[in-house]
């Protein structure tokens, strides 16, 4: 059971809001992700960014309280960057405005959260990496480019199955001005929304 806050968050989705272009973009994760099912084999997302410090973290966490949310089992989201940076605090922010549980465990320039969504479920544990971190799977995964730049940066990616470019709008053009919460609250609610609309179209 996702917490309280979440679940009001996310019963504001509306996936009538994702325009057709979008789905299709959608459509390959479904795919994969249904495969995976079907033959009762492990999931795990490596949700890709430059930096790994906005969109990917945003990503990784959505796709891991969709899964649990429509109870599909055996998933594991990691994400990561071409460069190590920052989790950048705003995200951290912006997923507690929306009942997520965030605990920083490690301060430093490169912090370690937890971010739980569920009392009864592993958190995620979000800092910055490079995609092929040790922490992350090295083989049978997919790669998911949230970011334009590392699509176009990182044609191939060692030891996915299969590369999929989902890309998102760049929050970071806010940072500083007055709409900087708004705009993340926003990214956040669209990925939050196309990664349920990807889990609730698997079938068990």
């Amino acid at each position: 059971m996702l917490f309280t806050e979440i679940k009001n968050t996310t019963n504001s989705f509306d996936f009538n809001q994702i325009s057709e272009e979008r789905k299709t973009i959608l459509q390959p994760l479904v795919d994969y992700i249904q495969n995976k099912v079907d033959n009762k084999q492990p999931i795990r997302l490596n949700l890709i960014c430059t930096h790994n410090s906005r969109r990917s973290h945003l990503s990784q966490v959505w796709a891991q309280t969709a899964a649990a949310n429509y109870n599909i089992q055996n998933v594991s989201s990691y994400s990561g960057g071409t460069e190590a940076t920052a989790l950048f605090p705003m995200v951290a922010e912006t997923l507690q405005h929306s009942g997520f549980k965030v605990k920083a465990i490690s301060e430093g320039l490169n912090p370690v959260y937890s971010i739980k969504f569920a009392s009864n479920e592993l958190p995620v544990i979000g800092f910055s990496k490079t995609y092929d971190d040790d922490f992350n799977p090295e083989s049978e995964f997919v790669a998911i480019m949230t970011c334009s730049q590392a699509d176009g940066g990182c044609p191939f990616i060692a030891g996915a199955e299969k590369r999929i470019p989902i890309t998102f709008e760049d929050p970071k053009v806010s940072d500083g001005t007055p709409k900087q919460k708004e705009v993340y609250l926003e990214r956040s609610l669209q990925i939050g929304t196309e990664m349920f609309y990807v889990f609730s179209q698997i079938k068990q």
